[in-house]
């Protein structure tokens, strides 16, 4: 293993942080009312439960993979030894699927947002993509927020990291808002009904759950920035899992609490509607949005730096081309790759609001995919490398890698054209397609340079 490009700088609250915040996006004030309206209150939250207990399971493997192998680039490193090149591109690509899915979900919902805090703010009409009308002020908030996201990770993860702890503050707070307001003002009865739309609805939320967690996997990815203990990095990457999964359920229990007691208009955003019925003053929603606004730069602010790194891995291995890998001289971050991410960021404003939704399933079902495939390198590895230096080992190891592999398969065949929760057509197959044509055209670039991968 050669030295590293990176600088570790990342200490414990950091890298706590990094995770259960990139965990921790918009989607919560976004979508928990949607999930309540499909699978109905406590069918949400045991669709949370079930989603968390797969993940759970894939994190394990994780957090053994990550101790043994700290090295930039997370899922690419661990299939590439244990499968070979192709099968780890198919990994890592999809994985980055995720990824770019979430960060582009995020230069989407800030102009929502602003629009919620500023009603009407949105002018000057450009065109109409699945009924929204697309308006050059709220794509430029999106655009704008793109270019500043951009820069900070350009110039430094330690500065990207500490931008990650002062935005939690806000999270918190809108969360102790929602959480006391459904605990002093809350009513069960808004919770009807329980369960909503069957099978159907309660898949509808499980399918979508590990693109709402896939922030943990920021910690392999950014492993060679990291100050810690190889140990202790398994041991924050499970905890955070487990605590990202316990924030979900509260969360759907307080919105139930609080969606019913009052009227909401067709284009609102029913957590905060549910945050001002609970405390019974339009404040409420708008200390959410503001938690919210948080949650939109944690999560984007994460996925950039892991994405960015997943991309370095790639072109490090020679299957995307080498100038994705380019390490800035001063700054010591991938800071091509960033550039490449940023300007897929600031073209998602473009498609509108109705983005988001797609973005989400396409990227619930690419994490699957790798989640997959990470699940089979951890049992490879354990039969073709028994003697591999293993900081954090896993406790029967063999029965939970079966069980993570099992569980990953179960939910990517729900993606499936003859499932209930199938990708729509044509826009979430189109941005899963699309996505594999331009990881296809990147790597018959990067053939010229193949080598092998410095570790």
């Amino acid at each position: 293993m050669s030295e590293s490009s990176f600088v570790r700088v990342i200490r414990r609250k950091e890298v706590l942080t990094l995770s259960f915040w990139a965990m921790i996006g918009w989607s919560w004030v976004a979508l928990s009312g949607g999930w309540i309206e499909t699978a109905g209150s406590v069918g949400a939250m045991l669709a949370f439960a079930a989603g968390g207990i797969a993940v759970i399971l894939v994190g394990l493997t994780y957090a053994e993979l990550a101790s043994a192998m700290p090295l930039a680039g997370g899922e690419h490193v661990y299939s590439y030894r244990a499968l070979g090149r192709s099968a780890s591109f198919v990994c890592t690509w999809a994985i980055l699927l995720a990824y770019v899915s979430v960060v582009t979900f995020e230069a989407v919902a800030l102009p929502t947002v602003v629009e919620y805090i500023f009603p009407g703010y949105s002018r000057g009409s450009l065109w109409t993509v699945a009924g929204w009308e697309v308006e050059l002020t709220w794509v430029l908030v999106g655009v704008g927020a793109t270019v500043v996201m951009t820069w900070i990770n350009i110039i430094g993860i330690q500065v990207a990291a500490k931008l990650q702890m002062l935005v939690t503050t806000l999270i918190l707070l809108a969360g102790l808002v929602i959480l006391f307001g459904a605990a002093l003002g809350g009513d069960a009865q808004y919770m009807q009904p329980l369960f909503n739309n069957g099978l159907k609805g309660w898949v509808g939320v499980l399918v979508v759950v590990p693109v709402l967690l896939v922030g943990f996997d920021v910690i392999p990815q950014s492993a060679e920035e990291i100050d810690l203990p190889y140990e202790l990095i398994g041991k924050i990457l499970v905890f955070s899992i487990v605590m990202a999964v316990a924030f979900y359920m509260i969360i759907v229990w307080c919105v139930s609490m609080g969606l019913g007691a009052g009227p909401h208009a067709a284009n609102s955003i029913l957590t905060a509607d549910a945050a001002t019925n609970l405390v019974g003053a339009s404040w409420g929603g708008t200390v959410l949005i503001i938690g919210g606004i948080g949650g939109i730069l944690t999560s984007w602010n994460a996925f950039i730096i892991g994405a960015s790194r997943v991309m370095y891995a790639l072109a490090e291995a020679g299957q995307l081309p080498r100038w994705l890998g380019a390490i800035h001289p001063q700054y010591r971050t991938p800071y091509k790759a960033v550039l490449f991410i940023g300007l897929l960021c600031g073209l998602a404003p473009l498609f509108g609001r109705q983005t988001m939704v797609w973005l989400v399933d396409a990227g619930s079902f690419g994490t699957i995919v790798a989640y997959a495939f990470v699940a089979l390198s951890f049992l490879v590895l354990r039969i073709k490398e028994p003697e591999m230096e293993r900081p954090y080992r896993v406790r029967h190891g063999r029965a939970i890698g079966v069980a993570a592999f099992l569980c990953s398969a179960a939910i990517a065949v729900l993606f499936m054209p003859f499932s209930p929760a199938a990708l729509a057509w044509p826009y979430e197959w189109a941005i899963v397609g699309g996505w594999c044509i331009l990881g296809a055209v990147l790597m018959l670039f990067a053939k010229s340079e193949r080598h092998k991968p410095k570790w």
